[in-house]
């Protein structure tokens, strides 16, 4: 331990005799680690996000949703096809093997929210009680949609914490009323805070719960108006059973609603679980990719420490060659070199992950990017830095403990 700790302090002392070189040499393994460092914290962070959007779709999920068409356009379709309906929940959940329900839901088209003198712009959605059961619904106060609703058409909702701010601010909101174009319904529900800060995945939409109002599906589809050639429905959410595979059987529901709609493909078929694959494939290239970027750096990095090291052997060659005239063995002259090289690793990599922590801050507080500083990724890249910096001042401490003491005294 005694050798260690002089071999540190010794270390500390080679390179504070030269504190410009040493801070140049450092500036390499701190880009290296602070590119590492936040890079990471960027993708682990776009990586949370996605999977937090792919769980509100449900892993276990297929969703079809109707698609999107100029008004010309529908007129001609509707002649082929009605679009999405309670007859296509019907036939997947009878037909369709691994099925175990299937729920449906209609969004409205809002032209007026109001409520305590007070309005605001949101999404409307008539839904089946069983919603909850297939997304993430978290509430905050009050309880979700239930059978009753449904059965009776009730006039009740729950709305999102966006909603409820903007109609309520900080007053109750539980059993108040608020319009929906010309009807009124209570509100049995608030919504927890969405925290996500992305719309889509994978190219995939997926509308945040803060602006959103939520009806039983019957009192949706009877009290509101809509238009004719628009599809029933605007999304059918298709729970699969535990064992049932996501990507056949989403291949399955394709082929039935195909020829239930005459050939005419008016929906298009998310599989989450697919994203969820898809999602991490594309973060493990990301995550290569930049690591690879990052790893040129602490190359770099690593090229500066042995050129200060093969700088310093020289400058020492006569301290050398008296530490050898005094006893000292070639294991004592490479371990000193060894650990300067070391020293400097370290001090490089712990500003480096300062310097990448202060990325990953500034860019999720500047740029609206959530970043996730994991614990691993400051051990991985304060490891290669050291592992670099070692590697790096092996040459140096070898060729140090190789000089020949009589030269080495004899040098100038």
């Amino acid at each position: 331990m005694r050798r260690l700790i002089d071999a540190f302090v010794g270390a500390l002392g080679s390179l504070a005799e030269h504190k410009l070189r040493t801070t140049l040499t450092m500036l390499g393994m701190m880009f290296g680690v602070g590119a590492v460092v936040a890079m990471l914290s960027i993708g682990a962070g776009a990586e949370r996000e996605a999977l937090a959007l792919i769980e509100r779709l449900g892993t276990r999920n297929v969703v079809v949703r109707a698609k999107i068409y100029k008004p010309e356009e529908l007129a001609e379709i509707r002649k082929k096809s009605l679009g999405l309906s309670l007859r296509d929940v019907e036939a997947l959940q009878e037909a369709v093997p691994g099925v175990a329900y299937a729920a449906p839901r209609l969004e409205i088209d809002p032209y007026k929210i109001v409520a305590a003198g007070t309005k605001t712009e949101a999404k409307v959605f008539g839904i089946s009680h069983r919603h909850a059961e297939l997304v993430a619904f978290p509430l905050a106060e009050g309880r979700s949609l239930d059978p009753n609703d449904e059965l009776h058409h009730a006039q009740v909702c729950v709305i999102g914490a966006g909603v409820r701010r903007d109609l309520f601010g900080g007053d109750p909101a539980l059993g108040r009323d608020v319009k929906v174009n010309d009807v009124w319904c209570e509100v049995v529900g608030v919504l927890a805070k969405d925290a996500s800060s992305t719309s889509a995945v994978q190219g995939v939409a997926v509308s945040s719960t803060d602006a959103e109002v939520y009806l039983p599906f019957t009192t949706a589809l009877r009290k509101f108006d809509r238009d004719p050639l628009k599809s029933p429905l605007t999304e059918i959410v298709v729970r699969l059973e535990s064992n049932a595979p996501a990507g056949e059987t989403g291949a399955v529901v394709g082929t039935l609603l195909d020829r239930l709609h005459g050939g005419t493909r008016d929906f298009e078929i998310v599989v989450p679980e697919a994203l969820l694959r898809h999602s991490r494939e594309t973060q493990r290239l990301f995550n290569l990719v930049m690591g690879l970027i990052a790893g040129i750096s602490l190359l770099v990095g690593g090229i500066g420490i042995m050129n200060i090291m093969l700088a310093t052997v020289l400058e020492q060659t006569r301290e050398i060659g008296v530490r050898r005239a005094v006893g000292a063995r070639r294991a004592d002259i490479r371990f000193q070199f060894l650990v300067t090289a070391f020293t400097l690793a370290m001090l490089g990599g712990c500003l480096g992950v300062a310097m990448g922590l202060a990325i990953a801050r500034i860019v999720a507080a500047y740029a609206d990017w959530p970043t996730v500083v994991t614990t691993w990724s400051v051990a991985l890249s304060l490891g290669v830095s050291v592992f670099v910096g070692v590697v790096s001042g092996l040459y140096p401490a070898v060729r140090a403990a190789r000089l020949d003491p009589i030269q080495a005294l004899h040098a100038e």
